[in-house]
């Protein structure tokens, strides 16, 4: 499945669609794995896949190149679908090939001004907040040592901790107290920043994750974590449930929020701040989703096919007034 580039032994046949996904030995999800059938069903010979690990770009006689590391040029694609996790994304790596990509006149969806605004948990904050869309109290720093931060008066507990570049739930735990932070702050891990964010109470253990597609909704899960834990995430241990359709005023802000960061693909996991009022806690520009989830794939399947058609003109809906 991941190597429909190679249909013929040594050689590389142009597609018009690429799915990028990350460097190996990380495996594909098992939605990126579906998506891709569903994507070379749809193009067939002009859908290829690519791990970032297998391409070369540069300038060569002042024109821009992309090639494979056996040395074939490659003509850039149309239309790339970005399946990489945004978070862990480095400008000196990944950033600089979907930069690259761009610069050859490629569609990138998510675009990468998107997925730029979506790797940084602080970013998409900023954006939303600015949106005048719910977001809990949050604070971070730039280059404050960290045992400094946790003894800030502006620092109120209990907090939700977690890193800013942090996904599948990892990084995050709740902080009760001072003392508690105080004890752990020379024990963390200090590659990136971390948030201290307001604990949303009536939402511990259990967020709504909303697929939106195009300014659409598509499908929507509720996590519910395992004895009471903070995290909800499946990859923590968590349940989850499809209730698309179920919470609306939610769907609506989620697509609000994907619209605000300017992406065609989102998952936009809200907390509940009170009966039937919603909080945005973090937007994923590479989301997963559960298999009963079934309109996911056809939605994100025919939202490149419209790329594809339109040159990348079309984009997602503006989000809507409060």
């Amino acid at each position: 499945m991941i190597d429909q580039h190679r249909a013929v032994p040594g050689a590389v046949a142009p597609a018009d669609v690429w799915m990028l996904v990350r460097h190996r030995p990380a495996v594909p999800r098992r939605s990126t794995r579906e998506l891709a059938a569903a994507l070379a069903d749809a193009h067939g010979p002009r859908f290829a896949v690519w791990h970032t690990d297998e391409l070369l770009f540069g300038v060569r006689g002042g024109r821009l190149t992309l090639r494979t590391l056996g040395g074939m040029e490659l003509p850039a694609p149309r239309v790339v679908c970005v399946r990489q996790v945004a978070g862990p994304m480095r400008d000196d790596r990944e950033v600089t090939l979907l930069r690259h990509l761009t610069r050859m006149g490629s569609t990138l969806v998510n675009t990468l001004d998107a997925q730029l605004k979506s790797r940084n948990k602080m970013w998409q904050l900023q954006e939303l907040a600015l949106a005048g869309l719910p977001v809990p109290d949050t604070l971070s720093y730039a280059t404050a040592p960290l045992e400094g931060v946790v003894r800030s008066r502006d620092l109120d507990t209990p907090c939700v901790v977690k890193s800013v570049g942090g996904a599948k739930g990892g990084q995050v735990f709740l902080a009760p107290d001072p003392r508690l932070l105080r004890e752990v702050a020379g024990s963390l891990a200090q590659e990136s920043p971390f948030l201290f964010q307001e604990h949303v109470a009536t939402s511990h253990g259990r967020t709504l994750r909303v697929i939106v597609v195009d300014g659409e909704p598509v499908g929507a899960v509720l996590h519910t974590s395992r004895d009471g834990a903070l995290a909800a995430n499946i990859a923590k241990g968590g349940s989850a449930t499809p209730c698309t359709g179920r919470h609306p005023r939610a769907e609506e802000l989620a697509v609000r929020a994907a619209g605000v960061l300017g992406l065609d693909i989102a998952g936009v996991d809200l907390l509940f701040a009170a009966r039937d009022t919603y909080t945005v806690c973090e937007v994923n520009a590479v989301p997963g989703w559960r298999p009963e989830l079934t309109a996911v794939v056809p939605a994100i399947t025919a939202c490149v096919a419209r790329r594809l058609a339109t040159g990348g003109s079309t984009g997602p809906r503006p989000p809507s007034s409060p």
